[in-house]
């Protein structure tokens, strides 16, 4: 099942001979939605290979306040992984499954081993760190310099790229969280979007009219 959930994506991405590595070695996963894949303080010795679906991954600071830092998604690999496994630290993000995922899991341990032995492997490697710092720098602009209605509607906008969907299953509170503000202020601010014709509000549900 592995090699034909790789062959879907991963067959243009890496060799094969890595490609029978991966089924060998790797191990399998569906993630619910809503279910906690990685916790902070965890320790964590796996490379995540995503096949489909997305997950959420954050950063807590000291009080306690949760902040997302990026999204991962089909393709993607979370490089934050790297490190903690291969010092067998701690985890210092959290994910969650977004929406219902499916991921392979490799040993950290063939991280090294397979940069040198496939180029495809060691391209894939750069260039997710250079997304994924693109992304965290993205985060950091975005929490320096953008006003809060901007940062909502980016971030309403990014979920529907993610979610592949212009109606967005989400409440005020969960958007709130997010975004590291109150419910008060993101219901305000999403009733400013809806009367300028950006957004429509339902219960419990938002539709992204322009984006």
């Amino acid at each position: 099942m592995i090699k034909e959930k790789l062959e879907e994506y991963y067959n243009v991405v890496f060799e094969r001979e890595l490609l029978d590595e991966i089924a060998e070695v790797g191990t399998y996963k569906f993630v619910k939605e809503n279910e906690l894949l990685l916790d902070i303080g965890d320790e964590f010795h796996q490379i995540p290979l995503m096949l489909t679906g997305a997950i959420k991954i954050s950063r807590e600071t000291n009080a306690g306040e949760e902040i997302v830092l990026y999204f991962l998604e089909r393709g993607d690999t979370c490089t934050i992984t790297f490190g903690s496994g291969l010092q067998s630290s701690k985890s210092k993000v959290r994910g969650v499954a977004e929406k219902d995922s499916e991921i392979i899991f490799i040993p950290v341990e063939k991280l090294e081993e397979w940069m040198v032995k496939y180029p495809s492997w060691r391209s894939f490697v750069i260039d997710s760190y250079n997304i994924r710092l693109n992304e965290m720098l993205e985060a950091i602009d975005t929490l320096a310099f953008m006003k809060m209605d901007q940062r909502l509607f980016k971030y309403l906008i990014d979920k529907v790229q993610i979610m592949r969907s212009t109606t967005l299953n989400t409440t005020h509170q969960e958007i709130a969280v997010d975004l590291n503000t109150s419910r008060v202020v993101i219901s305000r601010l999403l009733k400013q979007l809806e009367n300028e014709g950006k957004i429509k509000l339902y219960r419990n549900k938002i539709e992204v009219v322009d984006f």
